[in-house]
Formats: structure tokens, C-alpha cells, sequence
């Protein structure tokens, strides 16, 4: 397993942006999946005060090459001043998997087929 692998979290006020960023992410081969779970509760530290909000969060799955990238995506992206954009190193998991992330995230134009490269 040479290749290292990322999830990277981040967090929005509507799924309609959460689709989107997925949606994005996805096509420009910055992550091979992205998941959005949601609503969540959030409460946090924000201007100095306490606030809550209802939240979704989207989960993409991708390599340590791609991150850069992704994250500027997020960051060009998210209607946010201060997005979430945290990268969870992946330790292990199904071999297959993860080669299929390293496939999918090969590509460098969007809707590029890496089996085509």
C-alpha cells in the first residue's frame, strides 16, 4: 500500500451545497466518493459566541496527492468565511478499495476515464 489515502471532512448549512461540493469534487477527480450525511447538530465557537446550527456534512474519500486540491476546491467553493476541511489519515482498510480510490483520482481532466491514461 505505497499510496496514502485521506478522508477529508467538511461541514455546510444545506445539502443543496454539500451536493454541490460532492458533485465537484467528484468530477474533478479530487475524490473518488463523497458522502454526505446530514442534518447535524453543530455547536460552536464562532465571533465570540456560542452558536448552533443545523449542518450536513460531506466525507470524501481520496489520496494524500489529492489534497491540495480538494481542499482548494472547498475552500473556492464553500459559502464559509472559515470552512471545515480536515484530512483523517486512512491507517488501513480493503485493499481493493483503496486501489479503486488511487483509480479514480488518477485522472487529470475532469471526466477523464484513468483506465484511458
Amino acid at each position: 500500500m505505497a499510496q496514502s489515502y485521506v478522508q477529508v471532512t467538511t461541514t455546510t448549512d444545506s445539502r443543496a451545497e454539500a451536493a454541490e461540493l460532492a458533485e465537484s469534487a467528484v468530477a474533478e477527480r479530487f475524490a473518488a466518493c463523497a458522502q454526505l450525511v446530514g442534518p447535524i447538530a453543530s455547536t460552536y465557537w464562532w465571533e465570540g459566541e456560542i452558536e448552533s446550527a443545523e449542518e450536513w456534512m460531506v466525507l470524501f474519500k481520496t489520496t494524500v496527492d489529492r489534497f491540495d486540491e480538494l481542499a482548494t476546491l472547498i475552500t473556492d467553493v464553500h459559502s464559509y468565511d472559515t470552512p471545515e476541511i480536515i484530512a483523517t489519515p486512512v491507517v488501513a482498510g480493503s485493499l481493493d478499495y483503496l486501489a479503486w480510490i488511487a483509480e479514480q483520482t488518477e485522472g487529470d481532466e475532469p471526466g477523464e476515464d484513468p483506465d484511458e491514461v
